[in-house]
């Protein structure tokens, strides 16, 4: 997955609104994560009504008891939890984990012990920030990720982790008359599939939020290649895309409706590429000091020195720099809006997207908006 300077997360946005307090969700949910790092959320920063879940990004672990990702994120949370003033419907929900945090999770989820303390914790940490669940991020059970602390037990203990929390929940929602939310974020590839038990995981979670994107990333291969197409280009080397993992999920139990499809609000972009088939599936390598991010891409890319094509084949845009010889995947209204359609056609139970800060002028928070809304009437 994608080594950026973020750790991994998702926003939940449903645009319909919740019909159920105590059960689970029966409404289409559009899922993203809001990542400040360590900034403070103002008043205003966040569309109260763009959304029905947010997820905020990240909680940590640290003596197997999730505790503040920052200092200053429990204002960030009393922000979050005040939008509901305006849109009584909407969830807030603490991810814990990420990329770059997810180290701590092999150790907490090893024996029923660990797993208890760390269950308290977090029941703890809700009521305390007034929180209306968790989304766990463990990039990824019984394998490397970033910083390379896993066993092959962690196949079976997330299944345990997911299963106990779940029954914790149940228990604490019949206190607080309203439901308590767990999900989960999930690589798009088959070896998260292989590494974790899904069709007796997705009994536990309320949504499965599939990260469909990272596919192809710099440094990581000898080419280029769309992060996150919608369907395959025979041409594709790797034959990946976001239709494809949604169908490997459904095939190893996971219902569709509890799949929220993600979508990525940033690009990847690949230096010394050459000006063959404007640069799709040719050699190329990370360009240095370049976050990708959408709002980046609009404001120094398009319309500069950087020609925008479309893959029809697999519903994606890229654009290629012939001076620079510089390739970008990324994603853009129409993109996102066949996706939208996607999710609604396949019963899909919504979608998400990874972050809020990278569109800071909400074209693709529009495009989802809408698309959602028209789409489902």
């Amino acid at each position: 997955m994608f080594q950026r300077i973020v750790s991994l997360a998702v926003l939940a946005i449903g645009l319909v609104p919740f019909a159920v307090a105590e059960g689970p969700q029966s409404t289409t949910q559009v899922i993203g994560y809001v990542f400040p790092q360590e900034q403070r959320i103002q008043p205003g920063d966040i569309s109260p009504t763009a959304m029905t879940r947010i997820n905020f990004a990240f909680t940590n672990i640290k003596g197997n008891r999730m505790v503040l990702g920052e200092p200053g994120d429990a204002g960030n949370f009393a922000v979050l939890t005040g939008l509901r003033k305006q849109n009584p419907a909407l969830t807030v929900l603490a991810s814990v984990g990420g990329w770059g945090w997810s180290g701590g999770f092999s150790d907490m989820a090893l024996t029923q012990e660990s797993r208890a303390g760390f269950i308290e914790s977090v029941v703890e940490f809700l009521a305390k920030y007034d929180l209306d669940g968790l989304d766990i991020d463990w990039e990824y059970p019984a394998m490397e990720g970033s910083t390379k602390h896993f066993r092959p037990a962690d196949t079976q203990n997330y299944t345990l982790l997911l299963k106990e929390l779940r029954e914790r929940f149940d228990l604490e929602q019949k206190k607080l008359k309203r439901r308590l939310y767990l999900s989960i974020a999930v690589g798009g590839e088959q070896d998260f599939i292989d590494h974790t038990q899904m069709a007796e995981v997705q009994k536990y979670v309320d949504t499965v939020n599939l990260m469909a994107y990272d596919y192809y990333e710099p440094g990581d291969g000898p080419i280029t290649g769309h992060h996150a197409p919608l369907n395959t280009n025979p041409a594709d080397p790797k034959k990946i895309s976001a239709s494809h993992s949604v169908d490997l999920y459904e095939h190893a139990g996971v219902p569709a409706e509890k799949i929220v499809l993600g979508l990525p609000f940033y690009g990847h972009a690949w230096g010394g590429v050459a000006d063959k088939d404007h640069g799709l599936y040719q050699p190329g390598k990370a360009v240095p000091n370049l976050y990708a991010s959408y709002g980046n891409i609009v404001s120094s890319m398009i319309g500069k020195d950087y020609t925008r094509y479309w893959d029809a084949k697999a519903s994606a845009p890229y654009l290629y720099s012939s001076d620079k010889r510089i390739f970008v995947s990324y994603e853009d209204p129409e993109s996102l809006a066949l996706k939208c359609k996607f999710a609604l056609d396949h019963h899909l139970g919504g979608v998400m997207f990874w972050d809020y800060e990278s569109d800071p002028a909400h074209t693709l928070l529009n495009t989802v908006d809408h698309s959602m809304h028209e789409g489902s009437r």
